[in-house]
């Protein structure tokens, strides 16, 4: 399980242009919020994803990054209708996910099924997980996001 002040778990993922990604490639001098969401194109995954693309030039360095278990082909197009200016890396087979613990029994209209909880991890420059968000709710969730990255 993730923790924070423990090393995030590095993972290797496509992005939305079927390019290889590697958590680790990303050690700069940059923070790294990485959001988890359940699927492009939904109403509430799209407010989510756009609230960061609005406030996108406040993450001063920051790079953000979404993951869902949609695929490449399927976040090229949320990026292209949408205008998203990070990167959205496709977990098919929720590897990723279940890595973060973020893969989750969850109930709707009194259905059990597995999906994402949506959920959000600051790491820090040097790869420590400085705080964890979990079963997010969209609506100021960015603003939550900008205010914890001001103490890392």
């Amino acid at each position: 399980m993730v923790k924070e002040g423990k090393k995030a778990p590095d993972f290797s993922g496509k992005n939305q242009d079927g390019k290889p990604v590697k958590l680790s490639s990303f050690k700069t001098k940059k923070n790294i919020v990485l959001y988890f969401y359940p699927k492009d194109m939904t109403p509430g995954c799209t407010t989510e994803a756009c609230d960061f693309k609005d406030q996108f030039k406040k993450f001063k360095n920051t790079i953000i990054i979404g993951i869902s278990a949609d695929s490449s082909e399927r976040h090229r197009k949320f990026i292209d209708k949408y205008n998203l200016p990070f990167e959205l890396i496709a977990d098919e087979n929720k590897k990723i996910c279940e890595k973060y613990g973020v893969w989750q029994e969850k109930k709707l209209y009194g259905k059990t099924y597995m999906g994402i909880v949506r959920s959000t991890f600051i790491i820090d420059k040097i790869g420590i997980v400085q705080k964890i968000f979990t079963k997010v709710k969209v609506k100021g969730h960015v603003d939550e996001v900008l205010e914890s990255l001001k103490k890392t």
